[in-house]
Protein backbone atom coordinates (compact mmCIF):
# COMPACT_ATOMS: atom_id res chain seq x y z
CA UNK A 1 0.00 0.00 0.00
CA UNK A 2 1.59 3.14 -1.25
CA UNK A 3 1.90 6.04 1.51
CA UNK A 4 0.67 9.76 0.10
CA UNK A 5 1.89 13.10 1.74
CA UNK A 6 0.96 16.58 1.24
CA UNK A 7 4.19 18.29 0.33
CA UNK A 8 4.18 22.21 1.43
CA UNK A 9 7.10 22.70 -0.94
CA UNK A 10 4.39 21.66 -3.89
CA UNK A 11 1.50 22.34 -2.50
CA UNK A 12 0.47 18.82 -3.40
CA UNK A 13 -0.19 15.37 -2.36
CA UNK A 14 2.69 13.05 -3.53
CA UNK A 15 4.10 9.58 -2.80
CA UNK A 16 6.02 8.74 -0.20
CA UNK A 17 9.39 7.55 -2.02
CA UNK A 18 12.22 7.34 1.03
CA UNK A 19 15.69 8.37 0.52
CA UNK A 20 16.72 4.87 1.50
CA UNK A 21 14.94 1.73 1.29
CA UNK A 22 12.93 0.95 5.00
CA UNK A 23 15.05 4.06 6.38
CA UNK A 24 13.27 7.68 7.06
CA UNK A 25 15.04 10.23 8.60
CA UNK A 26 12.77 12.87 10.21
CA UNK A 27 13.35 16.59 11.96
CA UNK A 28 11.38 18.48 13.77
CA UNK A 29 12.00 22.36 15.19
CA UNK A 30 11.41 22.31 18.93
CA UNK A 31 10.61 24.92 21.30
CA UNK A 32 12.64 27.62 22.77
CA UNK A 33 13.40 27.37 25.55
CA UNK A 34 12.51 30.05 28.11
CA UNK A 35 9.00 29.38 29.02
CA UNK A 36 6.76 26.19 29.44
CA UNK A 37 5.46 24.78 26.47
CA UNK A 38 1.89 25.68 25.34
CA UNK A 39 -1.04 24.12 23.63
CA UNK A 40 0.54 24.58 20.42
CA UNK A 41 3.64 22.76 20.95
CA UNK A 42 1.71 20.23 21.89
CA UNK A 43 0.00 19.34 19.11
CA UNK A 44 2.80 19.88 17.01
CA UNK A 45 4.45 17.00 19.21
CA UNK A 46 1.54 14.44 19.52
CA UNK A 47 1.19 15.29 15.29
CA UNK A 48 4.41 14.65 14.58
CA UNK A 49 5.05 11.57 16.70
CA UNK A 50 1.98 10.01 15.67
CA UNK A 51 3.78 10.38 11.78
CA UNK A 52 6.60 8.86 13.22
CA UNK A 53 4.43 5.74 15.11
CA UNK A 54 3.07 5.10 12.15
CA UNK A 55 6.28 4.87 9.55
CA UNK A 56 7.42 2.23 11.99
CA UNK A 57 4.20 0.35 11.75
CA UNK A 58 4.29 0.28 8.49
CA UNK A 59 8.09 -1.18 9.38
CA UNK A 60 10.14 1.44 8.26
CA UNK A 61 13.45 2.03 10.57
CA UNK A 62 12.96 5.82 11.79
CA UNK A 63 15.55 8.38 13.09
CA UNK A 64 14.14 11.18 14.45
CA UNK A 65 15.68 14.38 15.80
CA UNK A 66 14.05 17.47 17.29
CA UNK A 67 16.39 19.93 18.70
CA UNK A 68 16.11 22.69 21.64
CA UNK A 69 17.27 26.35 20.76
CA UNK A 70 19.12 27.29 24.15
CA UNK A 71 20.67 30.15 22.87
CA UNK A 72 17.77 33.17 22.22
CA UNK A 73 17.24 36.83 23.08
CA UNK A 74 14.27 35.34 24.72
CA UNK A 75 15.56 33.33 27.15
CA UNK A 76 18.38 36.26 27.85
CA UNK A 77 15.67 38.52 28.68
CA UNK A 78 13.87 35.77 30.95
CA UNK A 79 17.51 35.14 32.24
CA UNK A 80 18.11 38.96 33.30
CA UNK A 81 14.90 39.17 34.56
CA UNK A 82 15.00 36.59 37.16
CA UNK A 83 18.87 37.43 38.09
CA UNK A 84 19.76 34.08 36.89
CA UNK A 85 21.92 32.73 33.67
CA UNK A 86 20.91 31.72 29.97
CA UNK A 87 21.86 27.90 30.40
CA UNK A 88 19.88 28.08 33.84
CA UNK A 89 16.89 29.01 32.36
CA UNK A 90 17.13 27.12 29.00
CA UNK A 91 17.97 24.27 31.47
CA UNK A 92 14.81 24.57 33.41
CA UNK A 93 12.28 24.89 30.99
CA UNK A 94 14.05 21.65 29.10
CA UNK A 95 13.49 19.51 32.10
CA UNK A 96 9.59 21.02 32.56
CA UNK A 97 8.99 20.19 28.08
CA UNK A 98 10.04 16.57 29.20
CA UNK A 99 8.07 16.37 32.04
CA UNK A 100 4.72 17.66 29.51
CA UNK A 101 5.61 15.32 26.84
CA UNK A 102 6.20 12.08 28.86
CA UNK A 103 2.11 12.98 30.38
CA UNK A 104 1.00 13.38 26.69
CA UNK A 105 2.93 10.29 25.89
CA UNK A 106 4.70 11.64 23.61
CA UNK A 107 7.73 9.36 22.47
CA UNK A 108 11.28 10.36 23.42
CA UNK A 109 13.02 11.66 19.88
CA UNK A 110 16.47 10.06 19.28
CA UNK A 111 18.39 12.75 19.40
CA UNK A 112 18.15 16.30 20.89
CA UNK A 113 20.57 18.41 20.22
CA UNK A 114 21.11 21.79 21.28
CA UNK A 115 22.62 25.15 19.58
CA UNK A 116 25.36 25.29 22.16
CA UNK A 117 26.18 21.90 21.56
CA UNK A 118 26.44 22.62 17.66
CA UNK A 119 28.67 26.00 17.47
CA UNK A 120 31.14 24.34 15.43
CA UNK A 121 28.90 23.07 12.83
CA UNK A 122 27.35 26.32 12.61
CA UNK A 123 29.91 28.31 12.43
CA UNK A 124 31.48 25.86 9.80
CA UNK A 125 28.50 26.49 7.63
CA UNK A 126 28.50 30.46 8.42
CA UNK A 127 32.05 30.03 6.49
CA UNK A 128 31.23 28.19 3.75
CA UNK A 129 27.91 30.61 3.65
CA UNK A 130 30.75 33.48 3.24
CA UNK A 131 33.39 31.35 0.90
CA UNK A 132 30.28 31.14 -1.42
CA UNK A 133 29.16 34.64 -1.68
CA UNK A 134 26.02 34.39 0.00
CA UNK A 135 27.07 35.82 3.53
CA UNK A 136 28.56 38.86 4.35
CA UNK A 137 30.57 40.14 7.66
CA UNK A 138 29.26 43.62 9.13
CA UNK A 139 30.53 45.59 12.39
CA UNK A 140 30.68 42.35 14.09
CA UNK A 141 28.36 40.47 12.72
CA UNK A 142 27.19 38.35 9.82
CA UNK A 143 24.78 38.10 7.42
CA UNK A 144 22.54 36.39 4.47
CA UNK A 145 22.30 37.87 1.55
CA UNK A 146 18.46 36.67 0.53
CA UNK A 147 19.20 38.43 -2.67
CA UNK A 148 21.72 36.09 -4.05
CA UNK A 149 19.88 32.75 -3.27
CA UNK A 150 17.44 32.56 -6.62
CA UNK A 151 14.92 30.06 -4.96
CA UNK A 152 14.62 32.23 -1.93
CA UNK A 153 10.56 31.79 -1.46
CA UNK A 154 10.00 28.64 -3.16
CA UNK A 155 8.19 27.05 0.13
CA UNK A 156 6.29 29.76 1.30
CA UNK A 157 5.19 30.98 -1.79
CA UNK A 158 6.71 34.57 -0.89
CA UNK A 159 8.10 36.43 -3.88
CA UNK A 160 11.05 38.88 -3.01
CA UNK A 161 10.35 41.51 -4.42
CA UNK A 162 6.69 41.46 -3.22
CA UNK A 163 7.63 41.54 0.37
CA UNK A 164 10.33 44.18 -0.54
CA UNK A 165 7.18 46.29 -2.20
CA UNK A 166 5.20 45.58 0.78
CA UNK A 167 7.42 46.77 3.41
CA UNK A 168 8.34 49.92 1.63
CA UNK A 169 7.98 52.99 3.89
CA UNK A 170 8.02 50.60 6.92
CA UNK A 171 11.65 48.92 6.77
CA UNK A 172 13.42 50.02 10.36
CA UNK A 173 15.90 52.26 8.92
CA UNK A 174 16.36 53.88 12.36
CA UNK A 175 17.05 50.14 13.73
CA UNK A 176 21.07 49.99 14.55
CA UNK A 177 20.90 46.27 13.01
CA UNK A 178 19.22 46.89 9.45
CA UNK A 179 22.21 49.97 8.82
CA UNK A 180 24.43 46.99 9.35
CA UNK A 181 22.49 44.77 6.46
CA UNK A 182 23.08 45.63 2.51
CA UNK A 183 19.70 44.51 2.51
CA UNK A 184 16.64 44.98 4.61
CA UNK A 185 15.80 41.34 4.36
CA UNK A 186 18.72 40.07 4.79
CA UNK A 187 19.25 38.16 8.02
CA UNK A 188 21.26 37.63 10.75
CA UNK A 189 23.59 34.26 10.81
CA UNK A 190 25.85 35.58 13.73
CA UNK A 191 25.89 37.96 16.17
CA UNK A 192 28.65 39.88 17.54
CA UNK A 193 28.81 40.42 21.41
CA UNK A 194 26.95 42.63 23.44
CA UNK A 195 28.23 43.82 27.29
CA UNK A 196 26.69 41.23 29.78
CA UNK A 197 25.51 38.41 27.34
CA UNK A 198 27.34 34.91 26.60
CA UNK A 199 29.00 34.78 23.77
CA UNK A 200 31.57 32.68 21.87
CA UNK A 201 34.53 33.07 20.06
CA UNK A 202 34.57 32.69 16.10
CA UNK A 203 36.81 33.80 13.28
CA UNK A 204 34.14 37.21 13.32
CA UNK A 205 35.08 37.87 16.70
CA UNK A 206 32.82 36.51 19.68
CA UNK A 207 29.20 36.72 19.48
CA UNK A 208 26.39 33.69 19.29
CA UNK A 209 24.51 32.25 16.61
CA UNK A 210 21.39 33.74 14.93
CA UNK A 211 18.64 31.32 14.92
CA UNK A 212 17.98 30.35 11.70
CA UNK A 213 21.46 28.87 11.62
CA UNK A 214 21.11 26.15 13.85
CA UNK A 215 18.88 24.05 12.10
CA UNK A 216 20.57 23.79 9.14
CA UNK A 217 23.75 22.49 10.93
CA UNK A 218 21.73 20.33 13.17
CA UNK A 219 20.24 19.12 9.89
CA UNK A 220 23.25 18.25 8.51
CA UNK A 221 25.17 17.13 11.43
CA UNK A 222 22.79 14.31 12.77
CA UNK A 223 20.90 13.44 9.34
CA UNK A 224 22.86 14.69 6.28
CA UNK A 225 22.62 16.93 3.59
CA UNK A 226 19.01 15.72 2.57
CA UNK A 227 16.51 14.35 4.26
CA UNK A 228 13.36 12.51 4.54
CA UNK A 229 10.96 14.33 6.59
CA UNK A 230 11.33 18.31 7.84
CA UNK A 231 8.03 19.43 9.92
CA UNK A 232 7.19 21.90 12.23
CA UNK A 233 4.02 24.20 13.01
CA UNK A 234 2.68 25.89 10.03
CA UNK A 235 3.70 29.83 11.69
CA UNK A 236 8.02 28.38 10.93
CA UNK A 237 7.10 28.44 7.32
CA UNK A 238 8.34 31.88 7.04
CA UNK A 239 10.84 32.94 7.23
CA UNK A 240 12.49 30.27 9.81
CA UNK A 241 12.28 27.18 7.06
CA UNK A 242 12.36 29.44 4.30
CA UNK A 243 15.42 30.61 5.74
CA UNK A 244 17.00 26.94 6.25
CA UNK A 245 16.44 25.93 2.91
CA UNK A 246 18.22 29.28 1.79
CA UNK A 247 21.10 28.21 3.86
CA UNK A 248 21.52 24.70 3.33
CA UNK A 249 21.06 24.44 0.04
CA UNK A 250 23.39 26.83 -1.24
CA UNK A 251 26.26 24.94 0.66
CA UNK A 252 25.09 21.74 -0.77
CA UNK A 253 23.47 22.50 -3.92
CA UNK A 254 21.09 19.93 -2.86
CA UNK A 255 17.32 19.56 -1.16
CA UNK A 256 17.27 19.82 2.34
CA UNK A 257 14.33 17.89 2.47
CA UNK A 258 12.36 15.88 -0.10
CA UNK A 259 9.14 16.29 2.19
CA UNK A 260 7.97 19.84 3.95
CA UNK A 261 5.22 19.07 6.70
CA UNK A 262 3.68 21.42 8.93
CA UNK A 263 0.67 21.34 11.10
CA UNK A 264 -1.98 23.92 11.73
CA UNK A 265 -2.50 26.49 14.81
CA UNK A 266 -4.14 26.14 18.19
CA UNK A 267 -7.29 28.25 18.64
CA UNK A 268 -8.72 29.21 22.06
CA UNK A 269 -12.43 29.21 22.14
CA UNK A 270 -12.49 30.78 18.72
CA UNK A 271 -9.37 33.11 19.15
CA UNK A 272 -5.66 33.22 18.07
CA UNK A 273 -3.71 32.11 20.87
CA UNK A 274 -1.54 34.94 22.41
CA UNK A 275 -0.40 36.27 26.29
CA UNK A 276 -1.63 39.44 24.75
CA UNK A 277 -5.00 38.03 24.78
CA UNK A 278 -4.68 36.42 27.83
CA UNK A 279 -5.62 33.02 26.96
CA UNK A 280 -2.41 31.76 26.91
CA UNK A 281 -2.82 28.11 27.57
CA UNK A 282 0.11 25.90 28.87
CA UNK A 283 0.33 21.66 28.84
CA UNK A 284 0.65 21.83 31.96
CA UNK A 285 -2.26 23.62 32.98
CA UNK A 286 -4.54 21.89 30.70
CA UNK A 287 -3.80 18.67 32.16
CA UNK A 288 -4.74 19.59 35.24
CA UNK A 289 -8.02 19.78 34.03
CA UNK A 290 -8.48 17.15 31.27
CA UNK A 291 -6.79 13.78 31.60
CA UNK A 292 -3.71 13.63 29.01
CA UNK A 293 -5.22 10.62 26.50
CA UNK A 294 -8.26 12.93 25.95
CA UNK A 295 -5.99 15.99 24.88
CA UNK A 296 -4.33 13.63 22.59
CA UNK A 297 -7.22 12.49 21.56
CA UNK A 298 -8.76 16.00 20.96
CA UNK A 299 -5.59 16.77 18.78
CA UNK A 300 -6.08 13.57 16.81
CA UNK A 301 -9.01 14.42 15.56
CA UNK A 302 -8.69 17.63 14.00
CA UNK A 303 -7.03 17.33 10.06
CA UNK A 304 -3.61 18.03 10.92
CA UNK A 305 -3.32 21.08 8.90
CA UNK A 306 -6.19 22.66 9.95
CA UNK A 307 -6.34 25.24 12.70
CA UNK A 308 -7.78 23.33 15.86
CA UNK A 309 -10.10 24.89 18.40
CA UNK A 310 -9.45 24.48 21.80
CA UNK A 311 -12.86 24.67 23.90
CA UNK A 312 -14.08 23.20 27.28
CA UNK A 313 -17.16 21.41 24.95
CA UNK A 314 -14.49 19.67 22.50
CA UNK A 315 -12.33 18.43 25.55
CA UNK A 316 -14.97 17.38 27.38
CA UNK A 317 -16.31 15.12 24.13
CA UNK A 318 -12.41 14.12 23.68
CA UNK A 319 -12.65 12.96 27.23
CA UNK A 320 -15.70 11.14 27.05
CA UNK A 321 -14.59 9.44 23.72
CA UNK A 322 -11.46 8.30 25.41
CA UNK A 323 -13.34 6.93 28.13
CA UNK A 324 -15.44 4.50 25.88
CA UNK A 325 -12.49 3.67 23.77
CA UNK A 326 -10.39 2.82 26.91
CA UNK A 327 -13.23 0.69 28.24
CA UNK A 328 -13.15 -1.23 25.08
CA UNK A 329 -9.54 -1.94 25.28
CA UNK A 330 -9.98 -3.04 28.58
CA UNK A 331 -12.63 -5.06 27.89
CA UNK A 332 -10.59 -7.21 25.25
CA UNK A 333 -7.15 -7.42 27.06
CA UNK A 334 -9.40 -8.71 30.26
CA UNK A 335 -11.48 -11.46 28.28
CA UNK A 336 -8.16 -12.42 27.61
CA UNK A 337 -6.24 -12.84 30.51
CA UNK A 338 -9.66 -14.27 32.34
CA UNK A 339 -9.88 -17.02 29.93
CA UNK A 340 -6.32 -17.53 30.39
CA UNK A 341 -4.95 -17.13 26.76
CA UNK A 342 -1.26 -17.18 25.70
CA UNK A 343 0.05 -15.46 23.27
CA UNK A 344 -0.08 -18.31 20.57
CA UNK A 345 -3.94 -19.21 21.80
CA UNK A 346 -6.10 -19.83 19.04
CA UNK A 347 -9.48 -17.26 19.48
CA UNK A 348 -12.37 -18.84 20.87
CA UNK A 349 -14.08 -18.42 17.08
CA UNK A 350 -10.60 -19.02 14.83
CA UNK A 351 -10.47 -17.67 11.75
CA UNK A 352 -9.24 -20.45 9.64
CA UNK A 353 -6.54 -19.33 6.64
CA UNK A 354 -7.47 -20.35 3.35
CA UNK A 355 -5.73 -23.91 2.65
CA UNK A 356 -2.88 -23.54 0.53
CA UNK A 357 -3.36 -24.27 -3.06
CA UNK A 358 -1.42 -27.64 -3.94
CA UNK A 359 -1.85 -28.80 -0.83
CA UNK A 360 0.74 -28.02 1.70
CA UNK A 361 0.00 -28.49 5.91
CA UNK A 362 -3.07 -28.03 7.23
CA UNK A 363 -3.94 -24.67 8.07
CA UNK A 364 -3.39 -23.29 11.60
CA UNK A 365 -6.30 -20.39 13.39
CA UNK A 366 -4.54 -17.50 14.14
CA UNK A 367 -3.61 -16.43 17.57
CA UNK A 368 -6.04 -14.56 19.30
CA UNK A 369 -3.33 -11.75 19.74
CA UNK A 370 -2.89 -11.44 16.22
CA UNK A 371 -6.77 -11.33 15.28
CA UNK A 372 -7.22 -8.71 18.28
CA UNK A 373 -3.99 -6.82 17.64
CA UNK A 374 -5.06 -6.37 13.60
CA UNK A 375 -8.04 -4.84 14.85
CA UNK A 376 -7.52 -2.62 16.79
CA UNK A 377 -3.73 -1.80 15.66
CA UNK A 378 -3.81 0.94 14.40
CA UNK A 379 -6.24 2.84 16.32
CA UNK A 380 -3.06 1.98 19.20
CA UNK A 381 -0.57 3.48 17.25
CA UNK A 382 -2.54 6.62 16.06
CA UNK A 383 -3.10 7.31 19.86
CA UNK A 384 0.15 6.12 20.98
CA UNK A 385 -1.45 3.63 23.78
Amino acid sequence: MTLTIYNTLTRSKEIFEPLEPGKVRMYCCGITAYDYCHLGHGRTCIVWDVVRRYLEWRGYQVKYVQNFTDIDDKILKRASAEGTSMAEVSERFIAAYFEDMERLNVRPADSYPRATQTLDGIKRLVYELEQKGYAYASQGDVYYSVGNFADYGKLSGKKLEDLQAGASGRVEVENPESQKKQDPFDFALWKGAKPGEPAWESSWGAGRPGWHIECSAMVREHLGETIDFHMGGGDLIFPHHENEIAQSEAVTGKPLANYWLHNGMVMVEGEKMSKSLGNFVTIRDALKQYNPMAVRLFVLQAQYRKPLDFTSEALVAATNGWKTLKEGLLFGYGRAINNKWEDNSPSPNPRTPPTPLGGGPPPQPIPWRNNFGKRWMRILTLLGV
